[in-house]
This record gives C-alpha cells, structure tokens and sequence, in this order.
C-alpha cells in the first residue's frame, strides 16, 4: 500500500454565458423532499442499488429501506441498536445489506440482513479498546473490507470473503505507519472505497497533512 499527500481541491467550472444543458441533464430534472418519519435522526450512510431501491443508516441505530424511488421509507433498524451510530451501508439488493456502527470499543460493530431488514445478524463485535472503526467497502457481494484507525501505530483492516457474515483482521504488512494523530474520517462511509476486483482507497485526516492511501499488487 502506498500513500500520497492529497495536494489539490476540486474545483467548479461555471457554464459559459449562454450555454443549455444538455437533453436529459439538470433541465430534466428535479428534487423533491419525501418523510421518512425519523426527524430527529441524522443520515449518515446512503447506498442505492436500483432506481427504486435504497437503504439510508444513521444515528440511534436506524436504518431505512425504501422500494419504491424514493416514494416512501421502511424503518428497517436492527432490534436493540438504539444507541448506536451506524455510519455505513453497503447493500446488494432490496434484501441484504450490510451496516457498520462506529465508536470506540464495542460500539464498533457490523449487522448483516438477508431479508430487507426483518431480521439482523450482528456479525462482528469490535474488542479492542484502541480500535475505531469507520467505513467498509465491497467488491462484489462476497468480498469486502472495514477500515479502523490505527492500532499501533498502522490503520486496522477487517476483511470478508462471506458477505460480511464473518470478519477477521487482516495483517498490517505493507500498511504506512500512520502519522501523529492520523485518523478516518467516520462522517459518511465514504473514507474506505474499491475499485474492481482489487484497487482500495483510504483517506486520512487528523495529521498535519491528509493523505490518500491506495493499494498495489504484489508482484507474482
């Protein structure tokens, strides 16, 4: 794994005087605010595998599921997960998905449903007291990863090869030692990401410089 200090910003580029979108582009389109019943929960993970199916996690253990566009949501929260911070989800399709919590600690946990969310299996329990974990990522529906911050001094990675039904750690052979206060950034989900069949991508904060960390094969 290698990692690079992130250097630019993303910049907008205005449209020339004059210029119309293209058919089909934002003059085709349009927003429209829908309830979702849960005011007093803040979303944080968002995962859409179809025009009309998505799933949206957040705080006070809530996980939503919407089947219809959009049109209206399903609380689907796992039982008991009241006092979590789910902050990530990865779904497959309207019935299995997957969702991590963060926190130190035994907050940091992952469930796992096979019936659009009727029913939830906790499938890993963080106990290391020096892990943290923020974000997962999947290749396929099979294969995925969840990243922690560092533990000793290197970012801690779980891997899956059963949909997220077990989880072990990886060993950190290969991962830069993290900088002094280097951490995820757990706000959406978003600080772990694949890319094909093996490309990962990790984004830091915290340090005195942010950093994007992306894997390298190994040569054979």
């Amino acid at each position: 794994m290698v990692c690079g200090a992130a250097l630019a910003a993303l910049t907008a580029v205005p449209a020339q005087a004059g210029q119309q979108p293209e058919h089909g582009a934002l003059n085709d389109k349009h927003w429209a605010l829908k309830e979702t019943g849960t005011a007093d929960v803040r979303f944080r993970g968002l995962s859409a595998v179809s025009r009309n199916t998505a799933w949206l996690a957040g705080t006070k253990g809530t996980v939503l599921r919407t089947t219809d566009g959009g049109v209206s949501w399903r609380n689907v929260s796992p039982p008991g997960a009241g006092e979590l911070q789910f902050r990530d989800v990865e779904a497959f399709d309207a019935r299995r998905a997957v969702v991590l919590a963060i926190g130190e600690g035994e907050a940091s946990r992952v469930y796992r449903t096979d019936d659009g969310g009727a029913t939830w299996t906790e499938s890993f329990r963080n106990t290391d007291a020096q892990a943290f974990y923020d974000c997962m990522t999947f290749f396929d529906r099979r294969h995925g990863l969840a990243m922690s911050d560092p533990v000793d001094g290197r970012f801690r990675i779980l891997s899956t090869s059963d949909g997220g039904r077990s989880w072990k750690v990886l060993p950190d052979d290969g991962m830069p030692p993290a900088l002094e206060g280097e951490a995820g950034f757990a706000a959406s989900g978003q600080c772990l990401v694949s890319s094909g069949p093996k490309d990962v991508w990790l984004a830091t904060a915290g340090a005195a410089r942010a950093r994007v960390c992306c894997t390298r094969p190994t040569a054979a």
